[in-house]
């Protein structure tokens, strides 16, 4: 709410007065928690999306595969978009049939900024490996000629994986519950580490834990996309499918990539993608 509306709301609360009825947006906001970051992510889209109004339908949006899951189970009218769930989340979320009414960002990197960053990173393309499960093989038609290593199985062996892709020069992290987790993230990135394997991570936490680098997104990055996404839904009434991350910027473990002897250029350090205007 902006300053001048809160002022009019006092003084209605104060004296009784009768404000003037204004368009209620048909848009509204879903989470499943109370979290700080929730809040924040929560008052940022607020403010950005406040001059969108009038919507083609009404738009529910989830902050979260929580507020995910509940927004599509309870749709009644209208579409659901989706923010801060990973693809992988929301390919299972989302059935068939509700293919066309939902759409959103992305939470994990885009597949392709993360090759052009690792060709900045090593000075050339090249080959590099993902580990996924049979619930991640989308990933395939995401980034052509990586070279996809499936687990034979959920909770298969991921150290007869790792050995599998053990001489290629990098291995991408793709947020696969069946591979990443908290208990074996800390051990593939140890692995890899022993093996001279640089791992491009999903997160900047994750770069900070022992992977190479990662392009990632912070909130107001992917609330400005959003905003973007809904301002156009409103000029042409097309939502259009789901994207990766438009704008992020580039972390890089540098003790790790003296180790590796991978030879990060400023070119790599500053690769990033930002709003109009943003500096």
């Amino acid at each position: 709410m902006g300053a001048r509306a809160a002022f009019l709301l006092a003084l209605a609360l104060c004296f009784g007065l009768v404000l003037p009825a204004q368009a209620a947006p048909m848009w509204k906001i879903v989470t499943a928690d109370d979290s700080e970051l929730t809040r924040r992510i929560e008052r940022d889209l607020y403010a950005r999306l406040a001059p969108i109004v009038k919507l083609p339908e009404r738009v529910t949006i989830a902050i979260g595969p929580v507020a995910l899951r509940r927004a599509v189970t309870q749709r009644q009218e209208g579409r659901v978009f989706s923010a801060y769930t990973s693809s992988q989340v929301l390919h299972q979320v989302v059935s068939e049939s509700d293919q066309a009414f939902v759409s959103g960002i992305y939470a994990e990197p885009s597949p392709q900024d993360q090759l052009q960053l690792i060709a900045l990173l090593y000075g050339r393309p090249v080959p590099v490996a993902a580990i996924v499960s049979s619930e991640a093989e989308f990933l395939s038609s995401l980034a052509p000629g990586l070279k996809l290593e499936r687990l034979p199985a959920k909770g298969g062996d991921i150290n007869r994986a790792l050995n599998r892709v053990a001489q290629l020069p990098v291995l991408l992290a793709w947020p696969d519950r069946a591979v990443f987790n908290t208990e074996n993230v800390r051990n593939i990135l140890l692995s890899s580490y022993r093996r001279g394997q640089g791992v491009i991570g999903f997160s900047a936490d994750m770069v900070s834990s022992g992977a190479l680098a990662t392009t990632y997104s912070n909130p107001e990055d992917i609330n400005t996309q959003l905003a973007e996404m809904l301002a156009q839904y409103a000029a042409t009434g097309s939502l259009g499918a789901p994207e990766f991350p438009r704008y992020f910027r580039t972390a890089v473990n540098e003790g790790l990539a003296r180790s590796l002897k991978v030879p990060v250029s400023d070119r790599a350090r500053r690769f990033a993608r930002r709003p109009r205007g943003d500096k």
